[in-house]
């Protein structure tokens, strides 16, 4: 399955271990095996869903375990797979890294194995709505496409398909990129940089040097969408190799796309060519002026995958957005509900705010990442009534932004609504944007939210057996 610009990472026969049994590692193990290796797969964590990866796993003739490494067996592998949510500063990774064993993501075995296009998208904050939606716009225009990597199915599922697609759209994460090596989408995107896992990064240069392997591999037929409204991301890709192709809020002289003075999202993939109109602004289901951007971005690795300008159009009006990104609950009482669990960070909860222009109640909590709330002051200060913060982070966010609005510590979920509900006014905004990770209380960010708005919607309508009598 592999061609020459892909040379495969291991032979028939040679040992090759996996770290971490989530979904990608427990899809990589899969591949592995298919392909020949001799796999050991094991991940530190002994959890419900990891017990199910092993059981999986053994009964197809795959060696994997949980709740401990075998370290002796990783370091006499060939090759060691990482799976996404293995830190980079884990013990079994200083080990490996210390013996000297290579190391790729699962990403890049999967890669070696495609017979795919691929764009690759990654950036802090919007990535997952962009490759979504860029996915939607290839299949509305009749391309053959699918949806990968970090977004929720696992690249190495893709070279067991029995036909793969014409077009991958990959999201990928920092901890994805750190780890590829031949690794080369025919068309990128950088979407945003800002600030993020400085739990897990010692800096955020640190950080940004993972971010700036996707242009590793670049050369002179490579295509990037870059953000032109963020000047970190022009920086980083200003010495890199291939055409470049610039999204922007306000008009401009580079191939690209924009919003125009009429408010409409148009391209132009030519220099010096007459713009082509997309939609208007307004027509777009997505809720925030980031959310134009995300459009500008996945409207134009779509234009490059060979959809027209039309067909794009059609796709944005259609999208309605992603589950726990800026998603509305629903208004009671007057009282518009937000679920924006994805905001997992302080930059996508700066976003998230200044998306309104009402009045709101802010929720903010969960496992702190390293970053100061502090941000998040002249946004509170413009449209904040309240402020209620909970989880592990809640004494910190009480710390530094107690000075900005009337601030409250809940203790729960329950409490979390009900202390939002009493604060709120007719005609305001709750918005639940935790700039936090869920770790603390959930094993994610949807976890978290489908609890935040069963609680709502409890709050209002009772329990739920109830509601169905």
């Amino acid at each position: 399955m592999a061609d020459d610009r892909r040379p495969p990472l291991f032979g028939p026969g040679e040992p090759v271990a996996v770290l971490g049994l989530g979904v990608s590692g427990t899809a990589a193990a899969r591949l592995l095996h298919a392909l020949g290796a001799d796999v050991y797969a094991s991940d530190a964590f002994e959890g419900p869903r990891q017990r199910e990866a092993v059981e999986a796993l053994t009964a197809e003739g795959i060696d994997a375990e949980v709740g401990q490494h075998d370290v002796e067996r990783i370091l006499n592998a060939d090759l060691v797979v990482t799976s996404p949510g293995i830190s980079p500063t884990a013990e079994i990774r200083r080990t490996v890294a210390d013996a000297g064993v290579p190391t790729v993501a699962e990403i890049e075995v999967a890669y070696r194995h495609l017979r795919s296009r691929v764009i690759g998208i990654t950036g802090t904050n919007g990535k997952t709505t962009t490759t979504a939606l860029c996915g939607h716009l290839l299949q509305e225009a009749g391309v053959d496409a699918l949806t990968a990597g970090n977004i929720g199915r696992p690249l190495s599922e893709i070279p067991l398909m029995k036909r793969q697609p014409d077009w991958l759209v990959v999201e990928l994460s920092s901890f994805q990129l750190a780890d590829l090596r031949a690794f080369r989408p025919e068309v990128g995107l950088l979407v945003n940089l800002a600030a993020d896992h400085l739990d897990w990064y010692s800096s955020i240069e640190r950080y940004y040097e993972d971010k700036a392997r996707l242009f590793a591999n670049a050369n002179e037929d490579s295509r990037w969408v870059l953000n032109g409204d963020d000047d970190d991301v022009l920086a980083m890709a200003e010495p890199v190799a291939g055409h470049r192709y610039i999204a922007s809020i306000g008009p401009h002289a580079e191939p690209g796309a924009w919003l125009d003075e009429a408010g409409t999202l148009v391209q132009r993939l030519e220099a010096g060519g007459a713009p082509e109109p997309w939609i208007a602004a307004g027509e777009l289901q997505l809720v925030g002026d980031h959310n134009v951007m995300n459009a500008l971005m996945a409207g134009l690795g779509a234009a490059l995958a060979g959809c027209e300008a039309a067909a794009i159009g059609a796709g944005l009006a259609s999208f309605q957005g992603l589950p726990h990104r800026l998603q509305r609950v629903g208004e009671f009482e007057r009282v518009l509900w937000i679920n924006d669990s994805k905001g997992t960070n302080v930059s996508a909860t700066r976003v998230a705010l200044n998306a309104f222009h009402r009045p709101l109640v802010a929720l903010l909590g969960g496992r702190h990442k390293g970053e100061s709330y502090r941000s998040l002051a002249p946004a509170l200060r413009e449209n904040a009534r309240a402020l209620i913060a909970f989880g592990e982070a809640a004494p910190q966010i009480v710390r530094e932004l107690g000075d900005v609005a009337p601030v409250e510590v809940a203790r729960g979920f329950p409490q979390l609504v009900r202390l939002a509900r009493e604060a709120a006014q007719p005609g305001d905004v709750v918005l639940f944007s935790p700039a936090c990770s869920s770790y603390d209380m959930f094993p994610d960010y949807r976890k978290r939210g489908r609890t935040f708005e069963a609680c709502v919607r409890e709050s209002y309508e009772g329990p739920a057996p109830e509601r169905a009598t």
